[in-house]
């Protein structure tokens, strides 16, 4: 008997969760998803390289002309790098899938625009 008085509370009731990936959760003030690089404003200190506890950023050159990589399947999202950021050239973005079989995917290269080419 208990079982269909239950059955009857829940029935007329929202369902609790969502039918993922049709309807996507509202994310809260301050996520932590991707990490993203603004090139114009990077100086190329190499603090957030040096400073992520993962070593998931790969830094290629120094200063002005430096370009990263960041192994998203090495980072723990603990935000080290974005809290190092001298100038705040790096933040999060609200992106998180990332589901992939091949490493490479989970690899985001950021290089400075080469100038007087229009993208």
């Amino acid at each position: 008997m208990s079982l269909e008085i239950e059955l009857l509370k829940h029935a007329f009731r929202k369902p609790f969760t969502l039918l993922y990936p049709f309807e996507k959760r509202e994310l809260p003030k301050g996520f932590r998803g991707r990490i993203e690089y603004d090139m114009g404003k990077c100086i190329g200190c190499g603090l957030c390289a040096r400073d992520c506890p993962s070593g998931a950023i790969e830094m290629v050159g120094r200063g002005r002309t430096a370009e990263f990589k960041v192994h998203l399947y090495m980072c723990t999202f603990c935000g080290q790098c974005v809290d190092s950021c001298p100038v705040n050239a790096i933040s999060f973005t609200n992106e998180y899938e990332y589901a992939s079989r091949d490493k490479s995917k989970l690899v985001f290269e950021f290089k400075r625009p080469v100038e007087g080419v229009k993208t």
